[in-house]
């Protein structure tokens, strides 16, 4: 089969393009620019090319898949169109390859990728086995594909952008958050919830819906769901929006709460490291270690110890999976750990993660100074959550704020970095470029400097770690 990705180097993309690649077929591809994974797509033997002139295109094309991130005006979508070539969104591609399979699906606006990718590197490393297509590069296997011909087992991970996630149908499913985001499709928090529900309801009846501990409470503190056997609710109201009856068994989860069904209990730091114990329905396993892991991580065990458990995992397989897990590439990812200076670049892009990032920085480094070099992601998501930027960046020490990268977006009126940067309560804050970040960093004297974004802040990570190296010679 002959497959052209248009939008080849996003996450997603790129693992179905290794994919198929993997499989023998021909694949080549289209991206708006060269980054360090187009560059390994390259050396895997991919084509890739960034201009969108349609001569580009293969004489013969099968199948075009696309990502909505890929402006429809693009001259090559056009012509994609103009010549009749099937064309499938990313999201339907997964959707096809994950059926017929035992499907593990983890959604959420945030904690996905890492409990993707942890789950993932559970069942892996273990008898039980899978296949993955993570939404980061699991620093494991240096890859964002697992490919496993013995197992049935597929862990994906499930995109809540353009309602992405209900072109799967789960035997397992992770909810790990439903704070608000991408509003831009959805209009509504409510709206989002709506396809969060259905998303739960397409689970299998034989499988299990697993979330975090809360987020389907309504304003009124009301749930979404009734629960199968342990009902909280009063029967005279299930006919209300928010109570939907699920045929999944459901189970809840939280990084320490004695309500859920599973939960960690005695967190404690030792050198940068976390230990917990972990209760289950079934028991208590004592003293799971995770290596250098931000204090979000105990949630994120939680919940992909819980699947791998459901999955036929043993308590040692589990044990060592959880100690060996190295992280996802721009996930609290450590570039200096030294004595004296700690370098960590993290995707965070919402108000939420951000905070969960620096209080995990906090908990593992307390009364170090705190250097925050933010890149704000999209127009509508800055302009929809200025004030929990503002609020969340007060907390760092010392504030660089970058552009705002447009991603799919056209700049809207008035919204700009500077915008949010007004709304900081703190006088140690600086709008810069890129380059103007890289000359102030080394006045301000760090002892840690976390870089914070979802857009091409990437670019720079390499950069920074190669001038704060040079300074600490």
């Amino acid at each position: 089969m002959i497959l052209f990705f248009l939008g080849i180097g996003g996450i997603g993309m790129s693992a179905l393009a290794r994919y198929y690649h993997r499989r023998g077929d021909h694949v080549s591809g289209y991206d708006r620019t060269p980054s360090p994974l187009t560059a390994e797509l390259v050396a895997e033997g991919i084509n890739v090319v960034f201009d969108d002139d349609p001569a580009l295109l293969p004489d013969t094309v099968d199948l075009v898949v696309y990502t909505p991130a890929v402006p429809t005006e693009t001259r090559l979508f056009q012509a994609c169109v103009e010549r009749g070539i099937t064309m499938k969104k990313r999201a339907q591609v997964l959707g096809d390859l994950t059926h017929g399979h035992r499907c593990i699906a983890i959604a959420g606006s945030h904690g996905k990728t890492t409990t993707t990718t942890l789950v993932a590197h559970l069942l892996h490393s273990s008898k039980v086995g899978c296949s993955a297509f993570l939404g980061g590069i699991s620093k494991n296997y240096d890859s964002n594909l697992i490919i496993d011909e013995q197992s049935d087992y597929v862990v994906v991970e499930a995109d809540e952008y353009d309602r992405s996630f209900l072109q799967l149908h789960p035997h397992i499913a992770v909810i790990t958050a439903t704070d608000p985001d991408h509003l831009d499709i959805y209009g509504s928090h409510e709206a989002m919830m709506d396809a969060y529900i259905q998303f739960a309801a397409q689970v299998d009846a034989d499988g299990m819906l697993l979330f975090k501990q809360g987020i389907f409470r309504t304003l009124d503190g009301d749930e979404y769901f009734e629960y199968g056997d342990h009902d909280h609710h009063d029967h005279d109201h299930h006919e209300a929006h928010h109570h939907t009856r699920l045929a999944t068994p459901l189970s809840t989860y939280t990084a320490q709460g004695v309500e859920a069904d599973y939960y960690a209990i005695n967190v404690r730091n030792y050198g940068g490291n976390l230990f917990f114990d972990l209760r289950t329905p079934d028991g208590v396993l004592f003293d799971l270690e995770l290596d250098g892991a931000p204090l979000v991580n105990v949630e994120n065990a939680v919940a992909a110890a819980a699947v791998a458990l459901r999955c036929g995992v043993d308590q040692f397989e589990l044990r060592h999976g959880l100690k060996t897990f190295a992280g996802v590439r721009r996930r609290f990812d450590y570039r200096i750990r030294t004595k004296d200076l700690i370098y960590i670049d993290d995707y965070a892009h919402h108000p939420e993660e951000i905070a969960r990032t620096i209080e995990s920085v906090r908990y593992l480094y307390p009364g170090k100074r705190i250097v925050g070099i933010f890149q704000p992601h999209l127009y509508s998501r800055t302009r929809d959550l200025a004030d929990q930027f503002a609020q969340v960046l007060a907390t760092l020490d010392e504030i660089i704020m970058l552009p705002i990268y447009p991603a799919r977006e056209k700049p809207i009126l008035g919204v700009t970095s500077s915008m949010v940067l007004r709304k900081v309560d703190s006088m140690s804050k600086y709008l810069c470029t890129p380059d103007q970040a890289l000359e102030l960093l080394p006045a301000l004297c760090p002892d840690i400097v976390l870089t914070l974004g979802a857009g091409d802040i990437d670019r720079l990570v390499p950069r920074i770690e190669q001038l704060l190296t040079s300074l600490s010679d």
